[in-house]
């Protein structure tokens, strides 16, 4: 073989042997497959991400911009798994259930609170304190008419001591939702858990209250001092320390001030008539000595004394209560009014009381006196019902003149 044909043959074999000897030199390396592998994913990613894009626009661009209404149609479509229900409401028929809403809130629009929301609890809390005229027959030694002395010296004493309105009302309440929560009390015992009732709104309702010393002394050496404390406790855990009732004199600041109001921004500070106020304030302590009185709530006692010295158009607007509401309340108060008026309120004056406060600085009169002409006024239309006889000495306090 000649040396040209030799090299030519080695020339062809070259390639073949090489492939079988070095495989690996002819491979790619593997961190360069790893990142052919990423790209190639990437590009799958990207144009299914194009494909999705372009298949969501072709399904919003399918409806049209605006539909009659302006409604989105996705509203329209029915959902099948929201399918109105029928409630049976049968089964409540044994149920009693109570509209809170039915008298609308009479409160003007206020920029410290929601006004519905306010007199709502105003109702919640009157309902909540409940009261009621039959405590006597829970105690067979009282009669009606000591509640009547308790309270007129009651108001005696708020007067000497320059207390105020809402004071003697706290008084008031406790004393009777008190006496409901105990059985078979005794007279002497009276003047004690009233003192001790004027002692406990004093301390919730006074700046400056006056010292137990001063409760003590009024009651002539009836009631020490220990025996104030004592009692205190005993009608605190009765009460189960609920103390925070809407009075009837608190009632019927708000009647008046809804009524007279003209200033929103200061609807906190009084804007009716002093003289009013008074009127129908003393109309109110005449009829709180009434036990009957505790058959009414205490806003249906403050809207038909309004009733009486205004018109139902007022007591509407104020109180939001119809003629049915009252029309019992104001019927059972007409011999009421019609002593209350033969006595004129007037405007009291008391030293380091400011001028306009002088109206909620609670005043005594003769109210036994007139609470015996209502009950003799009550007797003769009513032949075979007796009017009760005030008896004095039960209860005495000492003499005004005093009580300096």
């Amino acid at each position: 073989m000649s040396r040209r044909s030799s090299r030519l043959q080695a020339k062809q074999q070259q390639p073949l042997s090489c492939q079988e000897e070095s495989p690996q030199e002819l491979q790619t390396p593997e961190h360069l497959q790893t990142r052919k592998r990423r790209t190639a994913e990437e590009i799958k990613k990207r144009e299914d991400g194009k494909i999705a894009k372009k298949h969501q626009y072709e399904i919003k661009s399918c409806w049209p911009p605006t539909i009659t209404g302006g409604i989105s149609p996705c509203i329209i479509i029915e959902t099948p798994h929201k399918e109105s229900v029928t409630t049976d409401f049968s089964r409540f028929k044994k149920y009693r259930f109570r509209n809170l809403f039915i008298n609308p809130s009479p409160l003007p629009e206020l920029n410290w609170g929601n006004s519905k929301d306010v007199w709502l609890n105003i109702l919640k809390k009157e309902n909540r304190y409940a009261h009621c005229k039959h405590f006597t027959s829970l105690h067979s030694s009282l009669q009606p008419h000591m509640r009547s002395i308790l309270l007129d010296w009651l108001l005696e004493v708020c007067e000497v001591y320059a207390l105020h309105r809402e004071t003697f009302y706290l008084a008031q309440d406790f004393f009777d939702r008190f006496m409901l929560t105990q059985k078979n009390i005794n007279k002497s015992m009276l003047q004690l858990i009233g003192i001790t009732s004027l002692f406990i709104a004093s301390k919730l309702e006074e700046i400056y209250a006056p010292k137990i010393q001063e409760f003590a002394y009024v009651t002539d050496g009836a009631c020490s001092e220990d025996d104030i404390v004592r009692m205190e406790l005993i009608m605190l855990k009765a009460l189960k320390w609920e103390l925070c009732p809407v009075t009837i004199v608190s009632w019927l600041n708000l009647y008046l001030q809804v009524d007279a109001l003209k200033d929103v921004p200061k609807v906190l500070l009084p804007q009716y008539s002093q003289e009013k106020f008074i009127q129908i304030a003393q109309l109110l302590d005449l009829c709180i000595l009434d036990v009957n009185s505790l058959d009414f709530q205490y806003r249906t006692l403050a809207a038909a004394a309004l009733c009486h010295y205004t018109s139902m158009e007022v007591v509407k607007k104020a109180s939001g209560l119809e003629w049915e509401s009252i029309s019992e309340c104001v019927e059972w108060m007409v011999p009421f009014v019609t002593v209350a008026k033969k006595v004129p309120a007037t405007l009291k004056n008391f030293k380091k009381v400011a001028a306009e406060d002088q109206h909620n600085i609670q005043t005594h009169t003769n109210y036994l006196d007139m609470l015996e002409e209502v009950n003799s006024g009550i007797a003769s239309t009513a032949p075979g019902e007796l009017s009760p006889v005030s008896t004095g000495g039960i209860i005495t306090p000492p003499k005004s003149t005093e009580k300096k």
